[in-house]
């Protein structure tokens, strides 16, 4: 039986979102001890004591069916962001949030904006639902071209993406050019602004900056405007897989509509809902980053090698005269891991993410052996 004859046509070339190798499979591949892994941009730290009590607490609940709106997680966002349980909406992490957008509102007749060098999962939604993807180049800083995207918008214009701060740049918009954006887009064919998509994945760490727009505030006047935000980063989530979202009460019953049930696991949940609750773990992240990105800054600086100032828990740097593919496969062979950017268009770049201190240390030992071999 052709099996291909009767897939939809956009599966059958569609390529799929390539997830690093775990530590353990790379340990056998590569006949290693010790391998460090800097390429997801999880955070160093782990979990909060707290956290861990409370999966501790549920784990012998988990042969019952989770929440199915979790009620009590939504009502702890809630109250930490002062907004109604009806604008917040969950997912299985922000990838499962993404696609129910795209689910929801395009179609093949829809043109979406994406910036170039921006997270491929955007590209990848669209591509699903055959909408058109419109690619607008960044700045020459690597930020986002707000303006250009704005005049860009046409009346087949539904949604444009926008991360901020961006992965895998590390760069952000600021409040002033965030609000010119929203004030300037033009009405479409639906005689509505285009859908605005703002993940803040590193929201937290960006946060720090005086300059760097609090988004939530801009959503009374702007009902097309919907913020992703996740667990996975700053909160040491990433294996439970738990995302959330705030837009008017529209958007959120429409994902509600149609997200599968049961989506966000018991444990998630109950893990995220105590990682609120724990504002010193926060904390204490925020500066260990901090304190470790000027680390690495300095040893770049040191050999010469050319990198952008990053808001986020990760550092995008030059890998010249090497091709990053190529000083990303010298370093797993040394045992540090970390994340190549062919897929972002970036050839030339390789993005690392921040480890604890004897990572980071270990990481440009190994960097440095390579360039003097080069």
């Amino acid at each position: 039986m052709e099996i291909e004859k009767i897939a939809r046509r956009v599966c059958q070339n569609f390529k799929p979102y390539i997830a690093g190798k775990s530590i353990e499979s790379l340990k056998k591949e590569l006949g290693l001890r010790l391998i460090i892994k800097l390429a997801s941009n999880e955070n160093p730290l782990g979990i909060s004591h707290k956290v861990i009590k409370a999966i501790r607490v549920n784990l012998p609940k988990v042969f019952f069916y989770p929440d199915s709106n979790a009620c009590e997680l939504k009502k702890n966002l809630s109250d930490k962001y002062v907004l109604p349980v009806d604008n917040i909406f969950l997912g299985a992490g922000s990838d499962e949030i993404i696609e129910l957008i795209a689910r929801v509102f395009f179609t093949h007749e829809d043109e979406i904006i994406i910036s170039k060098h921006s997270f491929t999962r955007y590209a990848m939604a669209i591509q699903l639902m055959e909408a058109k993807a419109v690619v607008i180049p960044m700045r020459n800083d690597l930020t986002y071209d707000l303006r250009a995207i704005a005049k860009t918008c046409n009346k087949h214009t539904k949604a444009i993406f926008i991360t901020n701060p961006n992965n895998p740049t590390g760069t952000y918009n600021t409040k002033h050019e965030f609000l010119e954006f929203l004030e300037n887009l033009t009405l479409n064919k639906f005689s509505v602004k285009p859908l605005v998509i703002l993940d803040e994945a590193y929201f937290e760490y960006a946060s720090l900056i005086k300059d760097y727009p609090n988004s939530i505030n801009f959503l009374e006047r702007n009902p097309n405007l919907i913020i992703l935000r996740t667990f996975s980063k700053i909160y040491g989530l990433a294996g439970l897989r738990v995302a959330y979202g705030f837009a008017s009460k529209i958007i959120t019953n429409y994902i509600e509509k149609i997200r599968p049930p049961f989506n966000v696991n018991s444990l998630a949940q109950v893990a995220a809902s105590a990682a609120i609750m724990d504002e010193m773990q926060i904390i204490k992240s925020q500066k260990y980053v901090e304190k470790e990105k000027k680390y690495l800054y300095e040893e770049f600086s040191k050999l010469k090698i050319k990198y952008v100032k990053s808001v986020a828990n990760f550092i995008l740097f030059s890998s010249l005269p090497l091709k990053g593919n190529e000083l990303f496969k010298k370093l797993l062979r040394e045992g540090v891991i970390i994340r190549a950017m062919d897929e972002y268009e970036l050839p030339f770049y390789v993005r690392v993410t921040i480890g604890l201190h004897k990572e980071n240390k270990l990481f440009i030992k190994k960097l440095r052996k390579i360039i003097c071999i080069k």
